[in-house]
């Protein structure tokens, strides 16, 4: 059985099927799913969807993307939202240089106000970063100098170097389905050279579909194909490779 860390099945893309999808999951062998938000009406969704299934458990933030439309009581509400049984962590938040959604000092501030949050609830953070990889490590670092931050680089794909210094924060390493795609060598390089009680695996569905499903709708099957494929490169078996990342999942989640 898989554990998929990183899906966002409230996504409009599974309007036409999602209750057979989610209904069907223990059959394709996913033992449980974590949903993402990214803004509150998305953090609202997972934990809707938590509620609603044994088998999916539901994580709040605002994205970098969705930083300058956060309402101005946002932290109130993923405070209340955090009360929640099966809320596990504070996410996606971080930083996206790539695409700029929001204004960079608002990213900023956003992030750094979700960092608090999650300290002073004690909860792991799920982290996005793109294009502003030394920055966001430069503020995690800053945040967990107590101690007291631990959480997830979500869909990773910087450089071993930079993936072990992480580590050494406190945060696990989560791989996605480009590590299935034929150029992909810095994220193989990573998915050999992490520490396997450090290491996770997603889907972020429904993007970023792995071979031989790229370009369609990704979904929390299709963790397998990634799994394989870091398998592969481990010299491990499967079973093992699932074991281990389903262990290291719970642990960072605190599921008993």
């Amino acid at each position: 059985m898989f554990i998929d860390s990183h899906a966002h099945l409230d996504d409009d893309r599974f309007d036409d099927d999602r209750e057979i999808l989610i209904e069907s999951l223990r059959a394709n062998n996913i033992d449980l799913v974590f949903n993402i938000g990214a803004d509150i009406k998305t953090s609202k969704a997972s934990v809707e969807l938590a509620k609603k299934y044994d088998h999916i458990y539901a994580v709040v933030g605002i994205h970098p993307h969705d930083a300058e439309d956060a309402e101005d009581n946002y932290l109130d509400i993923l405070r209340e939202l955090s009360l929640e049984e099966k809320v596990v962590a504070i996410g996606e938040i971080g930083l996206d240089f790539y695409y700029d959604n929001s204004p960079r000092d608002i990213q900023r501030k956003v992030f750094k106000e979700q960092l608090k949050l999650a300290k002073e609830l004690n909860l792991p953070v799920v982290i996005h970063t793109r294009d502003a990889s030394q920055e966001t490590f430069d503020i995690l670092k800053e945040a967990g100098k107590d101690g007291s931050l631990r959480g997830i680089m979500h869909c990773y794909s910087g450089s071993v170097e930079m993936a072990k210094e992480y580590i050494k924060l406190g945060f696990y390493i989560s791989i996605a389905g480009p590590v299935t795609f034929k150029n992909s060598r810095v994220v193989k390089d990573v998915a050999k050279e992490i520490p396997l009680d450090k290491l996770l695996i997603e889907t972020d569905c429904p993007y970023l579909s792995p071979e031989p499903h790229r370009g369609k709708r990704n979904e929390p099957k299709f963790v397998k194909h990634t799994a394989e494929k870091i398998a592969e490169i481990r010299g491990i078996s499967l079973e093992e490779l699932a074991k281990a990342t389903s262990e290291n999942t719970k642990r960072i989640f605190n599921i008993k």
